[in-house]
């Protein structure tokens, strides 16, 4: 029953995204600089939507003689390439987001991490272009499109927890912005 609830509350705040992405709004930048990390992967993500069109429109001619199957594959279908951009909307509206004035740094991907590091936390910063990510013990990869630009070192682990509330302490963490110079030199000014 719990992992049926994560997975509506999943649903939910993908479709919370498209509808705030519509309507040109964040989530949670209130108050902080919002840094984005979504630009390397729009056309991946509108390629996978285009893809699911296209299946679409080919299940619909593949099952015209069949009504009820039609209708469930069409639904299933649509509800796929809403999916789809809501995922993109989702890494769009919810950036990350630093708050001097609160003290944390707020690293996000998706709805799936959100990952609230406090600033004094912060042993090193530094951008770091990496391509491959070996999972480690004490370590967070938040990649996007399969790479990272930003490495943080912390002085004590942080408690990021998994998709399905698992706990996990973390003393490094990698993530992609968009515009890694001006994080990281943000970052800098922030900390001290």
């Amino acid at each position: 029953m719990r992992i049926a609830q994560l997975l509506i509350r999943h649903e939910v705040r993908v479709l919370v995204s498209l509808a705030l992405w519509v309507a040109r709004r964040t989530h949670g930048a209130r108050g902080g600089q919002a840094f984005g990390y979504a630009r390397g992967q729009g056309a991946m993500m509108f390629g996978f939507a285009f893809v699911c069109v296209v299946e679409t429109v080919a299940m619909s001619v593949l099952l015209r003689d069949w009504p009820t199957v039609h209708a469930v594959f069409l639904f299933l279908d649509v509800y796929s390439v809403v999916f789809v951009v809501g995922l993109h909307a989702s890494s769009v509206v919810r950036p990350h987001v630093l708050d001097p004035v609160g003290g944390e740094l707020r690293i996000r991907r998706y709805v799936h991490v959100d990952l609230r590091v406090p600033l004094e936390r912060i042993a090193s910063v530094r951008r770091e272009l990496r391509m491959t990510h070996e999972p480690a013990d004490g370590e967070l990869n938040v990649e996007v499109g399969s790479q990272t630009t930003v490495t943080i070192e912390l002085t004590g682990p942080v408690t990021h927890f998994t998709f399905f509330g698992r706990r996990r302490a973390v003393r490094v963490v990698r993530f992609h912005a968009d515009d890694a110079d001006d994080l990281v030199r943000a970052l800098g000014r922030a900390r001290v």
